[in-house]
């Protein structure tokens, strides 16, 4: 069980970053689908307007097909921004804070106890964190019919891109900004190992970042509590930056799977492409 107090207060980073400005490229969170704005939905305004429900306590909009119904206070009109596996994310501004902010939908989230089970590990998790390199939750939006409702819609800060989208890209990427990527990535995880917090699941695409350059660590549906390690049952995605002993499923390991990731995504990052591609958790 993780509690507020395990969490140590937040240090100011040790160094800048590099001068370069990333390029944006408007993705989020674990979502295959990412897209620009620009690119992926043409010119002009790519705003959705939506239609108010429950008394105009809510707002229902259709994105790619799909309801997606937030409260009132998510000011129309809201701007797509990725679909994947787990969801749909919007961008929208919270008419309360003047925060814009991403909000990511999960459809039917308990119709499967493995999803389910990741989603609420994410919350628990999350909602206990504050760490300028780990991804804050900003809300849960509470359902119109709170007996009776399957989806669930998580809101977070909104950042720019992920980092497998930047290797991927022509962004130059200088030594600089590998050492401060990592260097990020480290602070992040030093403060959730603090907490006995394994993250488990560190990969290009869970880390996100903004123009300037700052990192966020994200999706910690897969983390555990140091003393409660366990099977690793799921190899969601990819396995190339799971460590040997995570591939084989051993029942104890420390916080070295976690750095084991690591040291795969700096590979990464300097010559561009991973460093153990594999067809599956053997190969």
């Amino acid at each position: 069980m993780v509690t507020t107090s395990k969490f140590p207060g937040n240090t100011s980073l040790l160094f800048a970053p590099p001068a370069v400005v990333l390029t944006k490229v408007f993705l989020y969170s674990g979502l295959e689908f990412g897209m620009s704005m620009e690119s992926s939905c043409g010119s002009g305004d790519h705003s959705i307007k939506g239609v108010p429900t429950h008394g105009g306590r809510y707002v229902l909009y259709n994105v790619y097909g799909n309801h997606f119904e937030v409260s009132r206070k998510y000011a129309p009109p809201i701007r797509p921004v990725g679909r994947g596996a787990y969801g749909i994310v919007c961008a929208a501004l919270n008419s309360e804070t003047r925060e814009e902010v991403a909000i990511k939908k999960i459809g039917n989230a308990f119709d499967n106890r493995i999803d389910a089970k990741r989603t609420l590990r994410e919350i628990k998790l999350l909602r206990h964190m504050d760490h300028e390199n780990v991804i804050a939750i900003k809300d849960i939006i509470r359902p119109p019919q709170r007996e009776n409702f399957n989806d669930v819609y998580i809101v977070y800060e909104l950042m720019d891109t992920d980092l497998r989208q930047i290797i991927r890209s022509d962004q130059q990427l200088t030594d600089d900004h590998c050492r401060y990527f990592v260097y990020q990535i480290l602070r992040g995880l030093k403060y959730a190992h603090s907490a006995n917090v394994l993250h488990r699941d560190l990969k290009p695409i869970n880390l996100l970042l903004n123009a300037n350059g700052n990192l966020k660590i994200v999706e910690f549906g897969l983390a555990s509590t140091m003393s409660e390690t366990d099977f690793m049952t799921e190899c969601i995605g990819t396995c190339w930056y799971l460590p040997p002993e995570l591939l084989q499923n051993c029942s104890e390991y420390t916080a070295a799977v976690d750095i084991w990731s690591v040291g795969c995504i700096l590979g990464e990052m300097m010559i561009r492409q991973p460093l153990f591609r594999g067809r599956d958790h053997v190969h």
